[in-house]
């Protein structure tokens, strides 16, 4: 019996994108479009006491550089409230308020010029009951909602009602609120139902995205430390953009804030829902590597960090998968027997010692760069994959 070992007659499609978008309404926060056909956006926190209005600020432009579209700071108290209005003035990005307990600071916020408002239906007094003022004075201001329901702040009926914080509890919130507005003839609001379970999370916002057309916010709330966060939100993040569920999203991370911007531009990037970056790809290595993959990687990376060139670098540590990473990389390295091959566009450019590949490396990443005519900016360290 012979076994036919050639190209299929017919070439199967090539996979180029993801499931297409899901159709939301478009809103604006600031100025940033969410929903409808706009890009996904990136969202963070601020750490700082809203009331220090510098380092708050200066924190914000760290967010910026590093490629946040929308901040959210904290209003807890009057004092914060009253920091405001030079906040959102002097922010380089749209800053929405955050709101807990009292509606009175949602007033605050629209009237100190913030973008938007995030309120908490769980958890603000009396919330309902002045729905029809708030939808007033944020359609008189231009101003859009976030409708922010929580795992750790659900309302006590709900939680009364399915004795969790569970999916159809948190949708059943969510969607009671953006009735309230509605009824008011106020749809400029996006939706968020935040749970600690990448799971029960997912299928929340699954279940919510069937019963409206509403922008969703995306978020693992309080995903954990910088590692299990990260993967947390990649994995809930990854399966609902996958499904084209999610207008906006925001890392949850036990870390400084531009560390949740970085992975949340990384997850974009990685779907094909944000322009690509520095790509790095790198071998694990194994017993067949002769060089110290690990260090070259390292280094290289290090090197080329704020570099946001459209640029794929193989760094790969020996002759079985190598030549034929770096010769579909930009640029590439192939490493054996103490030497590497330098791959540029597919073809060999040179061979060197083991000690000159990252420096070479770096050399022809920024010629490449220069002939492209592209700056390197602030965007965080270039992307690493490991194959």
């Amino acid at each position: 019996m012979s076994v036919n070992l050639g190209m299929p007659s017919t070439p199967p499609p090539a996979v180029t994108s993801i499931t297409p978008r899901r159709k939301s309404r478009k809103i604006k926060v600031g100025s940033v479009e969410v929903g409808g056909d706009a890009p996904v956006s990136v969202q963070s926190m601020t750490t700082t006491p809203t009331t220090d209005i510098n380092a708050t600020l200066q924190q914000i432009a760290e967010l910026t550089a590093s490629g946040c579209d929308i901040v959210r700071v904290a209003c807890p108290s009057q004092d914060d409230a009253d920091a405001l209005p030079a906040i959102a003035r002097k922010s380089q990005i749209p800053v929405i308020a955050d709101i807990h307990f009292q509606p009175k600071y949602v007033y605050a916020a629209i009237d100190a010029g913030c973008a938007a408002v995030r309120v908490n239906p769980g958890n603000i007094r009396k919330f309902d009951d002045q729905v029809k003022q708030i939808a007033r004075a944020a359609k008189d201001a231009g101003v859009s909602i976030r409708i922010g329901v929580n795992a750790g702040s659900l309302d006590k009926r709900l939680y009364d009602k399915y004795g969790k914080p569970t999916a159809e509890a948190l949708v059943e919130s969510a969607v009671w609120e953006a009735g309230l507005f509605e009824e008011h003839d106020f749809h400029d609001f996006k939706i968020s139902v935040k749970h600690n379970d990448p799971v029960v999370m997912m299928a929340a916002y699954e279940m919510l995205a069937e019963r409206g057309d509403w922008p969703l916010h995306l978020g693992v709330t309080e995903a954990g430390p910088a590692f299990q966060g990260t993967i947390k939100s990649s994995v809930a993040f990854g399966a609902l953009l996958s499904k084209g569920i999610g207008d906006t999203i925001r890392v949850s991370l036990s870390a400084p804030p531009v560390e949740e911007v970085k992975v949340g531009n990384q997850i974009l990037q990685s779907l094909g829902l944000k322009p690509r970056k520095l790509e790095i790809v790198s071998c694990p290595s194994c017993g067949r590597a002769q060089v110290d993959v690990y260090t070259l990687a390292e280094q290289v990376t290090a090197g080329l960090e704020g570099m946001s060139v459209p640029l794929r670098v193989a760094v790969m540590g020996c002759v079985v998968n190598g030549p034929g990473e770096a010769r579909e990389a930009d640029l590439g390295v192939a490493s054996g027997n103490g030497k590497g091959q330098i791959f540029v566009k597919g073809e060999v450019i040179k061979t060197v010692p083991e000690a000159e590949i990252v420096e070479t490396l770096i050399e022809e990443a920024m010629r490449i760069a220069d002939e492209m005519g592209e700056p390197v900016d602030g965007e965080g360290a270039p992307t690493v994959s490991v194959g």
